[in-house]
């Protein structure tokens, strides 16, 4: 057992726990930066947009922040270490960095609903990986998880379409 797995009476089989839990960390790394730039471009937005998307970025921010949450929870009910520090997140996340140096609506906009797609595929593409596994409650996670960020993607989109 590595220094990262814990004992536990779950069902699934030690290796099956092993992959799921490294995908999940993958999964919370991601979703960890996705919400720190959606409080990036919270605090940062300028512009006759900014009331409306500044509650939209923070809206958002705490619906990933529940995601992050459920995440590192299943890590942890799999015998997992929840692997989610500043630097684990920098090394192990999916997403574009985000740029400090934009203020406009549409630059924040445009970096937000590419990550946001980036998002979404990880987690459709880990709804069969979980199944995979035999794991149907990552799988539902991953479910809940792609709702959510498709639903958002459409919200963040909507504003950049005429």
């Amino acid at each position: 057992m590595s220094k990262f797995m814990h004992t536990t009476k779950i069902s699934l089989p030690e290796k099956n726990r092993v992959e799921l839990i490294n995908i999940l960390n993958k999964s919370l790394a991601t979703m960890q930066d996705l919400q720190m730039q959606l409080k990036q471009a919270h605090w940062n937005i300028k512009g006759l947009e900014f009331i409306a998307l500044h509650q939209l970025f923070d809206a958002v921010a705490e619906l990933a922040e529940n995601q992050v949450d459920a995440i590192a929870e299943r890590i942890t009910a799999l015998g997992g270490t929840a692997l989610g520090t500043i630097g684990e997140v920098a090394m192990a996340t999916s997403l574009r960095a985000y740029p400090t140096d934009i203020f406009t609506a549409k630059d924040h906009l445009e970096h937000l609903t590419h990550n946001f797609a980036i998002a979404g595929e990880l987690a459709r593409n880990n709804i069969d990986s979980a199944e995979e596994y035999g794991d149907m409650v990552t799988n539902e996670l991953y479910i809940s998880l792609t709702k959510m960020l498709d639903q958002k993607l459409w919200f963040l989109e909507a504003h950049l379409q005429k």
